[in-house]
């Protein structure tokens, strides 16, 4: 339907951590597609590190979304800088607002992809989002559409620079963190409270990791302090503390030490998938079929029987939290020990 090979591509996503990460299939299968096109990356400036060293990409530029470029002008003048560098083909990925006003006033031959409805009738190829699949299958969906017949792609993928890896190689030593020692991390927070696992209970299989032989990894925002101390004062063995001192390259850096991450879904479970890591995946109001972990490399761990009557597409409300609150020690450990004694492969 449309040439992207040898064009000068300009890829438009402003959402979330989870969300920008599960574009990255995309990425690469853009690139595998068009092979000697230029191809941009306009994302959110706080999550430019997902995709800033990605060798798929030639360029990526920033906005700051919720900052210094939240009005109307801030958005039209970064449409007009776009503009000025004479996009063949501009491919918005997510139908928000800000995404589409700002593809909507950059000029270009091919304004393609998805948009908000208000902007429909300035595309020349609209894609509508297919919101049965998984999240990371719809984005690469819209290449489907746009006429690419055979899409390849490696999975989530988080590159990381030598100042990411020296960041987590230092924090490790700081922690007393010997190289032969074997590591379970735990992402024990969440920004959507629904998706919270108990504290006494992260402390529990925490403490039957360090029975196997293994330190636990506690990681947490930096606003997170609570939390932290509640899981740490319910444990019987020492862990390390991982809070709220990462970049995002240097937290996927520090999360590719671990054997194991144990996590409730979203942007830091998709980190951890990015860098190839064994992942117990604990799964509330969340419609694993869109957000389920895209990898093979993974256990998700739901309560019996699941209760995700109150979740629908991809929303991720909960009426009564027993989703979570069902979720029992045995069930998270019995996968953990499956998934270190398998190596991940099961």
């Amino acid at each position: 339907m449309i040439e992207l090979n040898g064009k000068k591509i300009l890829v438009t996503f402003l959402m979330h951590l989870s969300d920008l990460v599960l574009t990255t299939p995309f990425i690469y299968a853009l690139r595998k597609a068009a092979p000697d096109a230029h191809i941009t990356y306009l994302v959110d400036e706080k999550w430019k590190d997902v995709v800033l060293h990605n060798p798929n990409l030639d360029e990526v530029i920033t906005i700051d979304k919720l900052g210094r470029d939240n009005s109307i002008l801030a958005l039209a003048s970064c449409a007009r800088k776009l503009s000025e560098m004479k996009f063949d083909v501009v491919i918005n990925l997510h139908p928000n607002e800000r995404c589409s006003f700002i593809c909507s006033l950059t000029k270009t031959k091919w304004r393609v992809g998805t948009c908000h409805t208000v902007f429909r009738p300035l595309w020349d190829i609209y894609v509508q989002l297919d919101r049965t699949i998984h999240a990371a299958d719809m984005y690469l969906d819209v290449l489907h559409e746009l006429g690419v017949k055979e899409i390849q792609h490696n999975g989530l993928e988080v590159f990381v620079n030598e100042t990411d890896n020296a960041s987590a190689d230092g924090f490790w030593q700081r922690k007393g963190v010997l190289p032969e020692d074997k590591l379970v991390g735990f992402n024990i927070g969440s920004a959507i409270s629904t998706k919270l696992w108990q504290p006494e209970k992260f402390a529990k299989v925490a403490d039957a990791m360090a029975e196997r032989g293994y330190k636990s990894v506690l990681f947490a925002g930096a606003d997170e302090d609570e939390l932290v101390n509640e899981v740490t004062a319910a444990m019987r063995y020492l862990p390390v503390i991982a809070k709220g001192t990462f970049s995002i390259g240097s937290l996927a850096a520090t999360i590719k030490r671990c054997d194991l991450f144990v996590t409730s879904e979203g942007g830091t479970m998709n980190m951890a998938i990015s860098q190839n890591i064994p992942i117990v995946a604990l799964y509330g109001p969340s419609q694993i079929k869109l957000y389920g972990p895209y990898t093979k490399n993974a256990m998700v761990v739901t309560a019996v029987p699941p209760c995700l009557g109150c979740a629908s597409g991809m929303k991720h409300k909960c009426d009564d939290m027993q989703c979570m609150t069902r979720l029992t020690v045995e069930q998270v450990i019995e996968a953990a020990e499956k998934m270190l004694n398998t190596g991940g492969n099961v």
